[in-house]
């Protein structure tokens, strides 16, 4: 066995076909759980590509979180374990303050095509878009106080996908009645639009492969 080094050739392929919902519940709330104890990524690792590795990190808590009856983990920084960064199968939006808010990218987040759109449709859709790092403790005291009004997630499988519940530390906390919010459904329905050719395609998103 010789040392481990990177491959002198490989094999690009694209794979196409239909799918399903990504999670079962389909275009409906799901349930996040809060993760403190495990970490996904952490600075200066492959957090920002779509590695087997960086799955593999994710599997301990993902069980543990549908133990508990969640979807998927809500995965914190590495270091602090304070600031959100993505969830396992997706970005992740807050409407906090009648604005969109999403973490910034700096290597551990996954630079999501979809979280891409979603930034690029905000303004044409009538809502302020902004990139910053996002505390626990704010997400959780806006649900409290009513300042976050929606939570949602965007990937490739999944598109858009309402949150309609968080646990954290032990407790549950309801975000918009556990019922899909407005921009949720607004941003769902544009990109699938366009991506049926139902609505006119303005960002040269689609391509006719020949």
């Amino acid at each position: 066995m010789g040392p481990i080094r990177p491959s002198d050739e490989y094999l690009f392929f694209i794979i196409l076909s239909p799918v399903g919902p990504f999670f079962k519940e389909g275009f409906n709330p799901v349930g996040l759980s809060v993760d403190k104890a495990y970490s996904r990524a952490a600075p200066g690792g492959t957090g920002e590509a779509k590695t087997g590795g960086n799955y593999a990190a994710s599997i301990a808590a993902s069980l543990i979180a549908q133990n508990k009856g969640y979807s998927q983990v809500l995965w914190l920084d590495a270091k602090e374990h304070r600031y959100v960064e993505e969830v396992g199968a997706m970005n992740i939006f807050f409407v906090i303050d009648n604005r969109l808010v999403t973490p910034p990218l700096m290597g551990t987040i996954l630079p999501g095509i979809t979280r891409q759109s979603v930034l690029e449709l905000a303004g044409d859709l009538g809502i302020e878009a902004e990139e910053r790092m996002i505390p626990i403790d704010e997400v959780i005291e806006g649900i409290e106080a009513g300042r976050v009004t929606e939570i949602f997630g965007s990937g490739t499988a999944a598109v858009i996908s309402p949150v309609g519940r968080i646990s954290y530390n032990d407790k549950e906390y309801i975000v918009n009645n556990n019922e899909t919010g407005y921009w949720a459904k607004r941003f769902f329905d544009t990109l699938t639009g366009i991506q049926y050719g139902q609505l006119e395609d303005k960002y040269g998103w689609v391509y006719k492969v020949t």
